[in-house]
């Protein structure tokens, strides 16, 4: 017999029974909803809103990056390679990850160092370098100028989507895949994102 011929059944003795009624649909509730509930609570994710992304980012103090790393990579070592890449829309590589922007910068992370993501002018200077506080979503990231200046902060949610503020806690941009918005819901920048 399917369930659904057990269930009508069932549902059929429950009905010609009031005093019974009582007693086993609250079971029955229980036996059908508490599964549901169970699921959405073991599989749910985080949600955040502009404010409680703004919340988590000014929870802890923001720390310094490390002044030997930036100097390490203050020039793009494969600018011509990554440029060139640009130029095929390839941006998964063996040894690093490649994201172009819009306003013509990029940013490189590799794959031996997934904490570190330097941001490089059109010539393959850097202007940014960002540290993230750990690998898996959802996660912080502070980005700084080459001479240690906060320059902004993030928290990535997701692969699709991340909050960024400036160093006073004021909304900056709200990534959605390959769109960044303003406050307003603007488009202010676009990159080519990989899925």
């Amino acid at each position: 017999m399917s369930n659904f011929k057990k269930i009508v059944a069932i549902l059929k003795i429950v009905i010609n029974n009031v005093y019974m009624l009582k007693k086993i649909l609250p079971v029955l509730i229980i036996l059908f909803v508490l599964p549901v509930q169970a699921q959405t609570m073991l599989t749910g994710k985080i949600d955040y809103t502009v404010d409680s992304a703004r919340e988590e980012l000014l929870k802890n103090p923001v720390k310094k990056l490390n002044p030997e790393l930036v100097k390490t990579n203050l020039n793009d070592k494969n600018y011509l390679e990554n440029k060139t890449y640009s130029l095929k829309g390839k941006a998964e590589l063996k040894d690093r990850t490649l994201a172009f922007f819009s306003d013509s910068t990029y940013a490189v992370m590799y794959n031996n160092d997934k904490y570190h993501v330097w941001y490089y002018s059109n010539y393959g200077k850097l202007i940014f370098a960002e540290e993230k506080d750990k690998l898996v979503y959802p996660y912080k990231s502070y980005k700084y100028t080459p001479s240690g200046r906060l320059v902004n902060m993030g928290l990535r949610v997701s692969k699709d989507e991340t909050f960024i503020y400036n160093s006073s806690g004021k909304l900056i941009a709200h990534w959605l895949k390959d769109k960044a918005y303003d406050e307003k819901g603007s488009v202010i920048m676009t990159r080519k994102y990989v899925r």
